[in-house]
Protein backbone atom coordinates (compact mmCIF):
# COMPACT_ATOMS: atom_id res chain seq x y z
CA UNK A 1 0.00 0.00 0.00
CA UNK A 2 1.53 3.51 -0.70
CA UNK A 3 2.78 5.71 1.73
CA UNK A 4 0.88 9.08 1.25
CA UNK A 5 2.22 10.44 4.16
CA UNK A 6 6.24 9.84 3.16
CA UNK A 7 5.08 11.42 -0.21
CA UNK A 8 3.59 14.60 0.89
CA UNK A 9 6.27 14.54 3.19
CA UNK A 10 8.96 14.76 0.72
CA UNK A 11 6.70 17.53 -1.79
CA UNK A 12 6.46 19.63 2.21
CA UNK A 13 10.23 18.98 2.54
CA UNK A 14 10.88 19.90 -1.24
CA UNK A 15 8.38 23.41 -1.32
CA UNK A 16 10.38 24.46 2.93
CA UNK A 17 13.98 23.64 0.86
CA UNK A 18 12.81 25.83 -2.08
CA UNK A 19 11.54 28.22 -0.15
CA UNK A 20 14.95 28.47 1.70
CA UNK A 21 17.15 28.83 -1.21
CA UNK A 22 14.68 31.94 -2.20
CA UNK A 23 14.89 32.90 1.32
CA UNK A 24 19.23 32.37 0.69
CA UNK A 25 19.20 34.41 -2.34
CA UNK A 26 17.13 37.70 -1.20
CA UNK A 27 18.96 37.92 1.39
CA UNK A 28 22.06 37.75 -0.14
CA UNK A 29 20.63 40.49 -2.77
CA UNK A 30 19.57 42.65 -0.23
CA UNK A 31 22.57 42.61 1.24
CA UNK A 32 25.03 42.82 -1.25
CA UNK A 33 27.08 46.55 -1.45
CA UNK A 34 26.12 48.47 -4.14
CA UNK A 35 29.02 48.44 -7.18
CA UNK A 36 31.09 51.55 -6.86
CA UNK A 37 31.02 53.77 -10.12
CA UNK A 38 34.59 53.77 -11.18
CA UNK A 39 35.00 56.90 -13.42
CA UNK A 40 35.21 56.58 -17.11
CA UNK A 41 37.88 59.73 -16.88
CA UNK A 42 38.75 59.17 -20.85
CA UNK A 43 34.60 59.64 -22.00
CA UNK A 44 34.64 62.67 -19.68
CA UNK A 45 37.88 64.26 -20.75
CA UNK A 46 36.19 64.10 -24.67
CA UNK A 47 33.17 65.21 -23.20
CA UNK A 48 34.51 68.48 -21.43
CA UNK A 49 37.22 68.84 -24.03
CA UNK A 50 34.02 69.15 -26.86
CA UNK A 51 32.40 71.35 -24.59
CA UNK A 52 34.87 73.95 -24.63
CA UNK A 53 35.28 73.28 -28.52
CA UNK A 54 39.03 72.18 -28.05
CA UNK A 55 40.73 69.96 -30.90
CA UNK A 56 42.82 67.49 -29.17
CA UNK A 57 46.04 69.79 -30.51
CA UNK A 58 44.56 72.52 -29.11
CA UNK A 59 44.19 70.42 -25.36
CA UNK A 60 47.13 69.29 -25.69
CA UNK A 61 49.22 72.99 -26.56
CA UNK A 62 47.54 74.01 -23.57
CA UNK A 63 48.18 71.43 -20.94
CA UNK A 64 51.72 70.51 -22.56
CA UNK A 65 50.33 66.55 -22.92
CA UNK A 66 51.11 65.25 -25.98
CA UNK A 67 48.27 64.69 -28.47
CA UNK A 68 48.78 61.15 -28.95
CA UNK A 69 48.63 60.89 -24.92
CA UNK A 70 45.39 62.82 -24.95
CA UNK A 71 44.32 59.95 -27.66
CA UNK A 72 45.01 57.05 -25.78
CA UNK A 73 43.30 58.79 -22.49
CA UNK A 74 40.10 59.34 -24.38
CA UNK A 75 40.05 55.95 -26.49
CA UNK A 76 40.37 54.29 -22.66
CA UNK A 77 43.79 52.71 -23.87
CA UNK A 78 45.57 54.23 -20.98
CA UNK A 79 44.38 56.36 -17.54
CA UNK A 80 45.98 59.22 -16.82
CA UNK A 81 48.15 59.80 -13.74
CA UNK A 82 47.44 62.61 -11.71
CA UNK A 83 49.82 64.78 -12.82
CA UNK A 84 48.37 64.78 -15.99
CA UNK A 85 44.76 64.89 -14.51
CA UNK A 86 45.91 68.02 -12.59
CA UNK A 87 47.17 69.57 -15.97
CA UNK A 88 44.04 68.54 -17.96
CA UNK A 89 41.90 69.82 -15.05
CA UNK A 90 43.74 73.24 -15.48
CA UNK A 91 43.93 73.90 -18.94
CA UNK A 92 40.10 73.46 -19.77
CA UNK A 93 39.49 75.52 -16.46
CA UNK A 94 37.54 72.83 -14.39
CA UNK A 95 37.66 71.33 -10.88
CA UNK A 96 38.98 67.55 -10.15
CA UNK A 97 35.28 67.09 -9.61
CA UNK A 98 34.24 67.57 -13.21
CA UNK A 99 35.42 64.16 -14.25
CA UNK A 100 32.83 62.67 -11.91
CA UNK A 101 29.97 64.31 -13.46
CA UNK A 102 28.28 62.04 -15.77
CA UNK A 103 25.42 64.54 -16.32
CA UNK A 104 24.54 68.14 -16.19
CA UNK A 105 21.15 67.85 -14.30
CA UNK A 106 20.44 70.41 -11.77
CA UNK A 107 20.35 67.95 -8.48
CA UNK A 108 18.22 69.74 -5.42
CA UNK A 109 18.75 65.80 -3.13
CA UNK A 110 21.93 63.60 -3.65
CA UNK A 111 21.88 60.34 -1.45
CA UNK A 112 24.70 58.40 -1.88
CA UNK A 113 24.80 53.96 -0.37
CA UNK A 114 28.32 53.62 0.70
CA UNK A 115 30.76 52.18 -1.98
CA UNK A 116 28.39 53.26 -4.74
CA UNK A 117 29.83 57.12 -4.97
CA UNK A 118 31.86 58.37 -8.31
CA UNK A 119 35.41 57.65 -7.57
CA UNK A 120 38.72 57.73 -9.55
CA UNK A 121 41.77 56.00 -8.47
CA UNK A 122 45.18 57.31 -8.57
CA UNK A 123 48.85 55.39 -7.39
CA UNK A 124 48.44 57.10 -3.89
CA UNK A 125 44.67 55.67 -3.34
CA UNK A 126 41.47 56.85 -4.15
CA UNK A 127 39.20 60.42 -4.31
CA UNK A 128 35.37 59.58 -4.11
CA UNK A 129 33.11 62.38 -4.94
CA UNK A 130 30.74 63.45 -1.73
CA UNK A 131 28.67 65.95 -3.62
CA UNK A 132 27.15 64.10 -6.40
CA UNK A 133 26.61 67.34 -8.64
CA UNK A 134 25.67 69.23 -5.54
CA UNK A 135 28.20 72.18 -4.64
CA UNK A 136 28.35 73.92 -1.48
CA UNK A 137 29.00 77.14 -2.19
CA UNK A 138 32.38 76.21 -4.06
CA UNK A 139 33.52 73.75 -1.45
CA UNK A 140 34.32 70.63 -3.00
CA UNK A 141 33.24 67.96 -0.40
CA UNK A 142 35.37 64.76 -0.70
CA UNK A 143 36.29 61.15 0.14
CA UNK A 144 39.68 61.04 0.31
CA UNK A 145 41.16 57.05 0.42
CA UNK A 146 45.32 57.07 1.49
CA UNK A 147 47.32 54.39 0.82
CA UNK A 148 49.85 52.90 3.50
CA UNK A 149 53.19 54.34 3.30
CA UNK A 150 51.45 57.63 0.77
CA UNK A 151 51.71 61.31 0.47
CA UNK A 152 50.99 64.20 -1.60
CA UNK A 153 54.47 64.69 -2.53
CA UNK A 154 57.38 66.33 -1.00
CA UNK A 155 56.53 69.73 -2.40
CA UNK A 156 53.54 72.11 -0.13
CA UNK A 157 51.28 73.58 -1.84
CA UNK A 158 49.06 76.64 -1.59
CA UNK A 159 45.72 77.60 -3.01
CA UNK A 160 43.38 80.21 -1.80
CA UNK A 161 40.48 80.09 1.34
CA UNK A 162 40.51 77.28 3.75
CA UNK A 163 40.50 73.46 3.85
CA UNK A 164 39.43 71.17 6.28
CA UNK A 165 40.26 67.33 6.83
CA UNK A 166 38.06 64.92 9.64
CA UNK A 167 40.28 61.54 9.50
CA UNK A 168 37.87 58.75 9.97
CA UNK A 169 40.21 56.17 10.24
CA UNK A 170 43.55 54.95 10.33
CA UNK A 171 46.18 57.98 10.79
CA UNK A 172 47.37 60.76 8.52
CA UNK A 173 50.10 63.20 9.09
CA UNK A 174 49.25 67.27 7.65
CA UNK A 175 52.34 69.94 7.84
CA UNK A 176 50.62 73.10 7.46
CA UNK A 177 53.39 76.42 7.82
CA UNK A 178 55.74 75.27 10.39
CA UNK A 179 53.59 72.83 12.22
CA UNK A 180 52.88 68.92 12.39
CA UNK A 181 49.55 67.90 13.06
CA UNK A 182 48.86 63.85 13.76
CA UNK A 183 44.98 63.03 12.88
CA UNK A 184 43.80 60.12 14.42
CA UNK A 185 39.82 58.78 14.40
CA UNK A 186 37.81 62.01 14.74
CA UNK A 187 40.49 64.59 14.72
CA UNK A 188 39.91 67.51 12.57
CA UNK A 189 41.92 70.16 11.09
CA UNK A 190 40.75 73.21 9.45
CA UNK A 191 43.37 76.13 8.30
CA UNK A 192 44.02 79.12 5.53
CA UNK A 193 45.12 77.28 2.88
CA UNK A 194 47.56 80.21 1.17
CA UNK A 195 49.98 78.33 4.17
CA UNK A 196 51.90 76.07 2.93
CA UNK A 197 50.71 72.51 3.39
CA UNK A 198 50.98 68.82 2.43
CA UNK A 199 49.82 65.42 4.13
CA UNK A 200 52.03 61.97 4.82
CA UNK A 201 50.54 58.53 5.54
CA UNK A 202 53.30 57.08 6.63
CA UNK A 203 51.74 53.82 8.56
CA UNK A 204 51.29 50.18 7.19
CA UNK A 205 47.66 51.02 7.16
CA UNK A 206 45.42 53.08 5.09
CA UNK A 207 44.07 56.09 6.02
CA UNK A 208 40.40 57.46 5.25
CA UNK A 209 39.38 61.40 5.67
CA UNK A 210 36.63 63.43 4.89
CA UNK A 211 38.54 66.42 2.98
CA UNK A 212 36.72 69.76 1.88
CA UNK A 213 38.33 72.51 0.09
CA UNK A 214 36.63 75.64 -0.33
CA UNK A 215 38.44 78.19 -2.31
CA UNK A 216 37.79 81.79 -2.32
CA UNK A 217 38.59 82.58 -5.90
CA UNK A 218 36.30 80.73 -8.28
CA UNK A 219 39.21 80.05 -10.76
CA UNK A 220 41.29 78.39 -8.18
CA UNK A 221 40.64 74.95 -8.95
CA UNK A 222 43.56 73.15 -6.14
CA UNK A 223 41.81 69.55 -5.15
CA UNK A 224 43.63 68.01 -7.94
CA UNK A 225 46.98 69.19 -6.11
CA UNK A 226 46.27 66.90 -3.02
CA UNK A 227 46.98 63.66 -4.48
CA UNK A 228 50.02 64.18 -7.25
CA UNK A 229 51.63 61.34 -8.69
CA UNK A 230 54.81 60.44 -6.64
CA UNK A 231 58.37 59.81 -8.71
Amino acid sequence: MPNHHNRFRGSSDHRSSHWRESLKVAMQIAIEPPAPLEVNVGRRLQELRTIQGFSLRTLAKLSGLNVNTLSMIENEKTSPNVNSLQQLALALQVPITSFFESTTEHKQVVFQQAGARPCASFSQGKLEDLGGGIALGEATPLLMIAKPNSSSGPEPFIHSGQEFIYCLEGCLTYWVGDNEYILNPEDSLIFQADLPHRWENPNQTMNRSILIICPSDQSDHQVEQHLIQEE
